[in-house]
C-alpha cells in the first residue's frame, strides 16, 4: 500500500448495506423493461464481445445481473468461468486469458472486459499482456493504485485462505500471492501504462466501505463517479448504464487518448 492511501475503517462497512436498495433498484429495472426484451436483445454488429470478471471471493454469479442488462442493450457478454476468486491472482489471469483467445478465435474480433475489484486488476494486467484480445477495459471499485487499501475484514478472509493453503487446501491463496513475487507482479502489471487502442474506464464511488476509492482512480483512465457501494456496482442498474456507455465509447474511439474525470 503505498503512501497517500488508507483501509477504510470499521464503520464505513455500513455504507454496504445501501446494496440493498440497489439489488432493488435494479428488480424494478428489471420488472420495468418488455417482457421478452432479454431474448430478442440480440447482439448487435460491430459491438465487440464483453467478458465479465468478479472480484475477490466473488463468482461469475455476481455479476448476473450486470450481464443481463448489458445484453438488454445489444452487448454479447461472456462469464469468465470463475466460481470463487480464491486462488492465485496470476493462475486466474493466465486462465481468463485462455478464456479470451477462445472468444477472440470463435467471434473474430478482440473483446471488452469488466472487471469488478479484483477483477478489474486482472482485467488491467490483461490489457497490458495481451492487447491483441482486449479492446478495452471497464473496472468497477478496483484498487489498482493501492491493493492493500482495503477493508481490513477483507484481509481476515486472504489470511484465512493462506493458512488453508498451507495446511495443504489446493486452489487457494499462496503466501507468495499476498506478500510474494507473485503479488509484486501482478501489482506492477497493473501499473504498466495501458496501450493506446485500448479504452479504459475506471468507475469508483466515494461511497465505497471496502476498499479506498482513491486507490481506484487510475490516471490513466477515464474516470466515472458513481454513488454506489462496492457490492452495489455489480447490481445498480445506474452504474450498469455507464458500463454500457463506456463500453460504446471506447468501441467508437479506441485510440483516443484517455483521460479526465466526469462526475455521474
Amino acid at each position: 500500500m503505498p503512501e497517500g492511501y488508507a483501509r477504510p475503517h470499521l464503520a464505513a462497512l455500513t455504507r454496504e448495506l445501501s446494496v440493498l436498495g440497489e439489488a432493488a433498484r435494479y428488480a424494478v429495472r428489471s420488472a420495468e423493461q418488455v417482457p421478452g426484451a432479454l431474448r430478442r436483445g440480440g447482439a448487435r454488429e460491430g459491438v465487440d464481445p464483453v467478458l465479465l470478471v468478479p472480484g475477490f471471493l466473488a463468482g461469475d454469479y455476481t455479476l448476473t445481473a450486470m450481464s443481463r442488462t448489458l445484453r438488454a442493450r445489444g452487448f454479447r457478454t461472456y462469464r469468465a468461468h470463475i466460481r470463487a476468486n480464491v486462488g492465485c491472482t496470476q493462475q486466474a489471469a493466465t486462465a481468463i486469458e485462455e478464456r479470451l483467445e477462445r472468444i477472440v478465435e470463435r467471434r473474430g474480433t478482440r473483446v471488452q472486459v469488466v472487471g469488478h475489484s479484483l477483477g478489474g486488476m486482472m482485467a488491467r494486467g490483461l490489457a497490458v499482456r495481451r492487447p491483441d484480445l482486449v479492446s478495452g477495459i471497464v473496472t468497477m471499485g478496483s484498487p489498482m493504485l493501492a491493493p492493500g487499501a482495503h477493508h481490513r475484514l477483507l484481509s481476515v478472509g486472504v489470511d484465512a485462505l493462506v493458512h488453508l493453503s498451507r495446511v495443504g487446501v489446493p486452489g487457494v491463496m499462496r503466501p507468495e500471492c499476498v506478500a510474494g513475487f507473485c503479488a509484486r507482479n501482478s501489482f506492477e502489471e497493473t501499473r504498466e501504462p495501458v496501450p493506446t487502442d485500448v479504452g479504459f474506464t475506471a468507475i469508483y464511488s466515494r461511497r465505497d466501505g471496502v476498499v479506498d476509492w482513491r486507490a481506484c482512480v487510475d490516471p490513466l483512465a477515464e474516470q466515472v463517479e458513481v454513488r454506489a457501494s462496492h457490492l452495489g456496482m455489480a447490481l445498480d442498474p445506474r452504474v450498469a448504464d455507464h458500463v454500457s456507455a463506456a463500453l460504446r465509447a471506447q468501441l467508437a474511439a479506441p485510440s483516443v487518448e484517455r483521460s479526465g474525470l466526469r462526475i455521474a
